[in-house]
């Protein structure tokens, strides 16, 4: 099996252009690929978000095709040796993916090892099992929280720590992600801006310069380094509630 993932917590790093934080992984990631299908469904102009994309990885000499403009969503997928999931609303893209009937041609695609998957934001929200990870405010309603399912935990993509000097009374990221945890027993990685996951088979890496938080039922969160092995999460178990 060879499940080969590049999950990115963002799309853009302040001062810096579209994926330019994080070109370097991106061109490992896509080496000796010439064409990249891009499923744009988290935002509402398709072809201009598509556009950007191709924009920001054309040094890389890589075609980026829309998945919406296939005539035969499935058949595009089935056909592909690389998709890339962008960002966006993370239910809106949901929707999408289950309308067009992709989630399981992916899912079964990656684990036979004959798709590479790379997602951002909402895109690698949908690499978890579900997306009840999301920061992002429930404006469509999918037929349920079931994503792609290509890791065993849970990523919290855009974590923000807690601001000791900020007056503001809503919950943080942590109090939210503890409040998942109160209700199911999964793993939640919180990836900072400017970081990502690389999978390839059964290992599992830390990149990029900012860390993460890993957060598990009834123990302290850990903080986690560039080039950590996180491996081990690959070996979780997912335990979710199931009464929604």
């Amino acid at each position: 099996m060879n499940n080969d993932l590049l999950l990115l917590s963002n799309s853009r790093v302040h001062g810096l252009g579209h994926l330019e934080h994080a070109i370097g992984a991106i061109e490992e990631f896509l080496a000796g690929r010439s064409t990249l299908l891009f499923a744009p469904y988290a935002l509402t102009d398709l072809d201009g978000y598509t556009d950007t994309v191709g924009d920001a990885l054309a040094a890389l000499d890589v075609e980026v095709v829309g998945l919406h403009t296939a005539s035969d969503p499935q058949e595009a997928v089935r056909s592909a040796e690389v998709v890339f999931v962008g960002g966006g609303n993370s239910f809106r893209l949901l929707r999408a993916l289950q309308m067009q009937g992709l989630l399981a041609p992916v899912r079964e695609r990656v684990a036979a090892g004959r798709l590479s998957y790379m997602g951002s934001s909402a895109g690698t929200n949908m690499s978890c099992p579900t997306l009840r990870t999301t920061n992002d405010m429930p404006i469509v309603e999918p037929s349920s929280f079931e994503s792609f399912g290509l890791i065993p935990f849970q990523i919290n993509p855009h974590y923000l720590d807690r601001d000791p000097k900020s007056t503001h009374m809503g919950e943080t990221r942590e109090t939210r992600i503890n409040q998942f945890l109160e209700e199911n027993d999964v793993a939640v990685l919180g990836m900072r801006e400017g970081s990502w996951l690389r999978r390839r088979d059964g290992e599992l890496t830390l990149g990029g310069t900012t860390g993460a938080r890993l957060f598990c039922r009834d123990e302290d969160p850990r903080e986690l380094r560039a080039d950590d092995d996180l491996s081990f999460l690959l070996e979780h178990t997912p335990t979710f509630d199931k009464r929604g």
